[in-house]
């Protein structure tokens, strides 16, 4: 008989591991299935955490050529790349190490290898050594994540052709780095290189950078990159990717005009897809849509076979590591008998680019495409004392709230520490608060923070204080 569990979970990065640890704590059950050796899905192992280590560390590079200002004189920075790099492996082990603790703390049983539907109850397990195993769940969990994709008819041979995981393990900064896709994670990792030294050039198809961004900060950001040393080349469509020389030609045509670019390196930043093949869904009857490839599930993540459930980047929602953790969160209450629920429209969003970009609810434009009568607040950053001492006056907070009810309907931040700041605006916005709350909100003083209250005040009063 195979080993038998209250819930079964393909896949241990956050949707799955938050989903077996909750219902552990919860007096669950749980067993995890991950094919990785290490614990944490993409996010931890190749993609949020290790990006972020790169990208702090290249900050701190770039931050000591302004330390003059501060009166504080120091040499010209040399990078030393591999001890950068092996300071982002080290936070990487760190982490997953800590996430293999918590499991055992827990309780929870990890299955190293490939899981596959054997029924909707049952899973098949097969190891790296060829060897496989059967086991059992009340309920079984997909939570497997997504993967990057590629543009039709080219291919990402991980040398001149690269995806996000190889951009993280470069052993030397290349001259000419060439980005197609203008999204968060292409324009991060852009960042990263351009400041340790590359040429960088972003090919985006769209006539704008972040297209699910707040167009007005959006705009902010890529005046920003610009000045950082970024090229853009909007309205571009990539044909074809060839080696020639040592080095990757890609060709294509920009605003309908045939266009040449050639770097050491392209990084293919064109999207993500679930990762759903060899689950054995179409044997089971498991509802896929067809076009975007995700699973299609109820309020609860239950699919339309009994005894399945799906979570994370699999079904639809933001494709994002703390959407995932909650979705698994939720899921762990729900199978423990209790009410829970995911509120989607408060869900943030961050690009880590510097200054950073942080989001929460509507943009500006999809009030407009609703027809919704809304007001706006907007407070730069330059005027507040705290960004002054810093050095960091560059970007904004921009409010949007009902005309009417002056409930919050979307916070965009364009600033210093934007990813922390926006924490405010999610909790606000969770408990259907207003502009007029945050206003009255009393906001330490001299702190970042004290933009968002400002850009409060102008929606909810029609002017801020100190502007």
């Amino acid at each position: 008989m195979p080993d038998t569990f209250d819930l079964v979970i393909l896949g241990g990065g956050p949707g799955g591991y938050a989903c077996a640890l909750k219902a552990a704590q919860l007096g669950l059950k749980p067993a995890v299935v991950e094919k990785r050796p290490t614990l944490g899905g993409t996010c931890l192992n190749i993609g949020c955490i290790p990006s972020k280590a790169l990208l702090d560390s290249s900050e701190k590079f770039v931050e000591i050529g302004k330390l003059a200002k501060h009166g504080v004189i120091v040499d010209k920075p040399k990078l030393d790349l591999a001890r950068m790099m092996a300071r982002k492996n080290q936070v990487v082990d760190e982490l997953t190490k800590g996430i293999a603790f918590l499991f055992k703390k827990n309780k929870v049983a990890l299955f190293n290898g490939s899981g596959k539907l054997a029924a909707a109850n049952k899973i098949v397990v097969s190891s790296v050594d060829g060897k496989s195993n059967e086991i059992a769940g009340k309920a079984v969990v997909l939570a497997t994540g997504s993967e990057p994709v590629t543009l039709p008819g080219i291919a990402m041979d991980g040398r001149y052709v690269i995806s996000s995981t190889e951009a993280l393990e470069f052993d030397e900064v290349p001259k000419k780095l060439i980005v197609v896709g203008g999204g968060y994670i292409g324009l991060e990792m852009g960042s990263v290189w351009a400041r340790l030294g590359s040429e960088v050039t972003v090919l985006e198809f769209l006539p704008r950078i972040l297209p699910l961004s707040d167009g007005e900060m959006a705009a902010l950001a890529h005046k920003s990159l610009v000045k950082q040393g970024l090229k853009f080349h909007l309205d571009t469509r990539v044909a074809s990717i060839s080696p020639q020389d040592g080095q990757a030609v890609v060709k294509g045509q920009t605003k309908g005009a045939a266009a040449t670019f050639s770097a050491d390196k392209v990084l293919m930043s064109v999207g993500r897809r679930p990762v759903s093949a060899n689950l054995g869904l179409e044997a089971l009857g498991v509802a896929v849509d067809a076009k975007s490839g995700k699973i299609k599930v109820d309020p609860n993540f239950q699919t339309n076979v009994a005894g399945i459930y799906a979570i994370g980047d699999l079904i639809d929602g933001p494709m994002l590591a703390h959407k995932a953790q909650t979705d698994g969160e939720v899921l762990a209450e729900i199978l423990a008998g209790r009410k829970a629920m995911v509120n989607y429209d408060a869900v943030p969003s961050v690009v880590y680019i510097w200054p950073e970009l942080a989001s929460v609810g509507k943009t500006e434009e999809q009030l407009k495409d609703e027809q919704r009568e809304y007001k706006v607040g907007r407070f730069s950053f330059a005027h507040l004392g705290r960004s002054k001492c810093l050095d960091e006056t560059e970007g904004s907070v921009k409010v949007l709230s009902d005309a009417k009810s002056d409930r919050l309907l979307g916070v965009h931040i364009f600033g210093p520490r934007a990813s922390d700041m926006i924490a405010e605006a999610v909790a606000v916005m969770e408990f259907s608060g207003s502009a007029e709350d945050v206003a009255r909100t009393v906001h330490g003083h001299p702190t970042l923070s004290e933009a968002f209250g400002e850009a409060a005040r102008q929606a909810a009063y029609g002017a801020a204080l100190h502007a």
